[in-house]
């Protein structure tokens, strides 16, 4: 498989260091997270249709001061995106956003239809509120295989202690030690994504905590004008499954819905190719 070049710098904005990487060739797809995780994550076919750009927000880039309560706002980080766009001179592209950057992503077609032409999100829940996890919970109860929910109590311990010996990293050590609740493999070690990736917790906990369970979905389908593509894994324990979308979905602009049958949290990469068809005939 032919290797492309990758271009990476960084954009200082507010006194973060927005990092981005660019790989491939063809229209741009701009995806939204850690420019050093997301890139692991898409296969090299994917690259030869599409120019993939992968950008950080404030949680995954370094800054030279504190964080404060603006820094974790929906709304800051799309305008961080706005900026990144106008920096890297972008002005008409696909979106997309995996787990709670899919949040973003959505938060940005809304607020910018100008610069955005479809949107896709992998993996991301109507929202973290009370109502939609405790629905994961019920499925994951009842469902679950006896041997991921061995695994997962097993994974806990080893998480709780990474997390007792370095607690500014506890977004990536919790999301190593729910392994089984977020791969169709169980047993999956993710270690290798997460290789170098700096995260900035403040961030994450109010993000993960407190923006994402108070998200308004059926407001932002309502809002988005432009074509959208949900992508979620049949084994994904970890957010709110398919369905839960349905109910909240406008009757004159559905969004296009794919099902992997043999995907948890990440499609992209458990069914790549099946994922790179499905994502590209979308885009088309």
């Amino acid at each position: 498989m032919e290797k492309y070049d990758s271009v990476q710098g960084r954009i200082h904005r507010d006194g973060y260091a927005l990092g981005y990487t660019i790989e491939g060739e063809g229209e741009p797809l701009l995806i939204i997270g850690s420019h050093v995780f997301y890139p692991r994550t898409f296969s090299a076919g994917l690259r030869s249709k599409r120019k993939l750009i992968f950008i950080d927000h404030r949680g995954f880039s370094h800054a030279d001061r504190g964080v404060e309560a603006r820094d974790c706002k929906l709304v800051t980080i799309t305008d961080d995106i706005s900026a990144m766009c106008s920096a890297l001179g972008l002005s008409r592209l696909d979106v997309m956003g995996h787990s709670g950057h899919g949040y973003m992503a959505l938060e940005f077609a809304r607020r910018r239809p100008d610069l955005v032409r479809k949107t896709v999100v992998v993996a991301t829940g109507p929202s973290h509120s009370s109502e939609h996890m405790a629905y994961v919970e019920r499925i994951w109860g009842m469902l679950a295989a006896p041997e991921r929910k061995h695994r997962l109590a097993q994974d806990l311990e080893r998480m709780a202690a990474k997390i007792d010996a370095e607690p500014e990293k506890r977004f990536i050590w919790m999301c190593l030690g729910l392994a089984a609740r977020s791969w169709f493999d169980p047993c999956f070690d993710a270690s290798d994504l997460w290789q170098g990736v700096h995260v900035n917790m403040p961030i994450f906990d109010s993000l993960w905590g407190d923006v994402f369970r108070d998200f308004d979905p059926g407001t932002a389908l309502q809002e988005i004008q432009t074509p959208l593509l949900i992508c979620m894994g049949r084994h994904d324990h970890l957010v709110a499954p398919l369905e839960t979308w349905l109910p909240l979905t406008p009757e004159n602009r559905q969004p296009v819905f794919a099902l992997f049958e043999r995907s948890a949290h990440t499609p992209q990469l458990e069914e790549a190719e099946r994922f790179d068809e499905t994502l590209l005939n979308f885009l088309a």
